[in-house]
């Protein structure tokens, strides 16, 4: 994105003040935003700072920084940024963007900029000799469908040719822009089909009741003169029952001015501490008790988990290997021929 800078100084105001209107609705925006969070404000009172003076003038920076409490830099970060916001002047009766991506140029955006390079000025960001209007080339505003299109200020014009351009910008030099109507330029309906409705163009096949529903509200009148009880409470029958209970219902009628409530609660399964404390084990047949306070007096054995008892194997020396100190000395001896009579190390 191009580098964006604030106008030159000569181009520059004095001051800035919002309107006393204005002035009341950037008060009522900031109050929006949570203690410590009110500099987020900054875009809509940069906004609305443009939308008064038609373009974000040096002054109505420094006056939102200071409306707002925050450096001068920042401001100026979010203003530079978005394009959006117009740095230098722009038309006073109309700044046209035309949209130039692709959807738009496939359909003739090409054709509408020339209109504008040839009925404004050459180069875009550059108004009229009368200083009315300008324009731009932006991307996509969202209208792919009725392409091409453009947007003055904050309505957008669809389904454009050249020569309707023509009209737009003359209806706008000359102070009419309110003349010509948003929207699609066509007789289509909002983003329909140009060609007209392809599905559902028969509207009785989808209406219930495609003759106005005269029939059914004749039925409806000679079944409510026999009907006992009113058709929304006919398959509920009055029952004693807690499921039917009023105050069960949410949210309920009667949870504040009656004791419905407490009627229709449920006491919950006295605990049996015997069988909380009792636990399940995998490994055993059997269950035990698990105390968590006092000793059980007497212990029964048929509760006890069987304890695991390792068994020492016995030990001879033939288990014992030929260098270890527990084989003692050679059975052989030295008549044997095998060994010393010293004990082995």
């Amino acid at each position: 994105m191009a580098v964006r800078r604030l106008a030159d100084e000569a181009v520059q105001p004095q001051g800035f003040a919002f309107t006393r209107e204005n002035e009341a609705w950037a008060h009522h925006t900031i109050r929006k935003y949570p203690p410590g969070r009110q500099q987020s404000a900054v875009i809509p009172l940069l906004m609305r700072a443009q939308e008064q003076e038609g373009w974000v003038t040096r002054a109505a920076v420094e006056y939102v920084a200071k409306m707002l409490d925050m450096p001068l830099i920042r401001v100026l970060e979010v203003a530079t940024f978005y394009t959006q916001f117009q740095l230098a002047p722009v038309g006073t009766r109309a700044h046209v963007q035309v949209c130039g991506t692709t959807p738009c140029m496939l359909r003739g955006a090409g054709d509408l900029i020339e209109v504008c390079k040839s009925r404004i000025h050459p180069e875009p960001f550059h108004t009229n000799e009368g200083g009315t209007i300008s324009w731009e080339e932006v991307e996509c505003q969202g209208a792919c469908v009725n392409a091409p299109m453009i947007m003055i200020f904050k309505d957008s014009y669809e389904d454009l040719t050249p020569e309707r351009l023509e009209e737009i910008i003359d209806a706008f030099e000359a102070g009419k822009g309110d003349t010509i109507k948003p929207g699609t330029q066509i007789d289509r309906l909002t983003s329909a089909p140009a060609s007209g409705l392809t599905s559902l163009t028969d509207e009785s096949v989808i209406l219930k009741f495609p003759n106005g529903g005269k029939k059914v509200a004749k039925r409806a009148a000679k079944a409510g003169d026999s009907a006992a009880v009113p058709p929304t409470r006919a398959g509920r029958p009055k029952t004693d029952a807690l499921e039917t209970d009023a105050a069960i219902k949410s949210p309920s009628p009667v949870k504040a001015r009656s004791g419905g409530e407490k009627r229709a609660s449920v006491r919950g399964p006295k605990e049996d501490p015997v069988q909380a404390d009792r636990v399940a084990e995998e490994t055993e047949v059997t269950s035990r008790t698990r105390r968590h306070s006092d000793a059980p007096k007497t212990e029964e054995p048929s509760l006890r988990s069987p304890e695991l008892k390792k068994r020492k194997a016995p030990r001879n020396k033939m288990d014992v290997g030929p260098e270890s100190p527990e084989r003692g000395v050679d059975p052989a001896g030295p008549a044997g021929g095998s060994g010393s009579g010293r004990k082995r190390r």
